[in-house]
């Protein structure tokens, strides 16, 4: 399980592959979650507007089951964001937000 949902929009487009193995890579060594848990996915955005004129965007939404302390959902944060903009260098916003997921309600089916 944890699960990172990358939303973008860039006209000039992203380097998906690098996006998603940077994503998967940093969240398996952030020490917070186990690399054959992680789900990492890309969600384009059709269009933008941001009105402060910026036109490209990550944002990254990290969901996980309860139970990290708030200094290792923060070290994982920043750590996505730091290895997004070496990624992404020229993409003008890029943001994290961490989840937590109420393990009572998550239910999953596997085959």
């Amino acid at each position: 399980m944890p699960h990172v949902v990358i939303e973008y929009f860039s006209e000039a487009g992203i380097d998906r592959e690098a996006v998603l193995l940077a994503a998967l890579e940093t969240a398996a060594g952030s020490g917070v979650m186990q690399r054959a848990d992680i789900k990492v996915r890309l969600v384009p955005s059709e269009a933008i507007l941001f009105g402060d004129g910026r036109r490209s965007f990550i944002h990254m939404t990290i969901s996980m089951l309860t139970g990290r302390t708030p200094k290792a959902k923060l070290g994982l944060s920043q750590a996505m964001v730091a290895k997004m903009r070496q990624v992404c260098p020229t993409i003008e916003a890029i943001s994290a937000d961490i989840r937590d997921m109420d393990p009572e309600a998550y239910k999953k089916s596997l085959i």
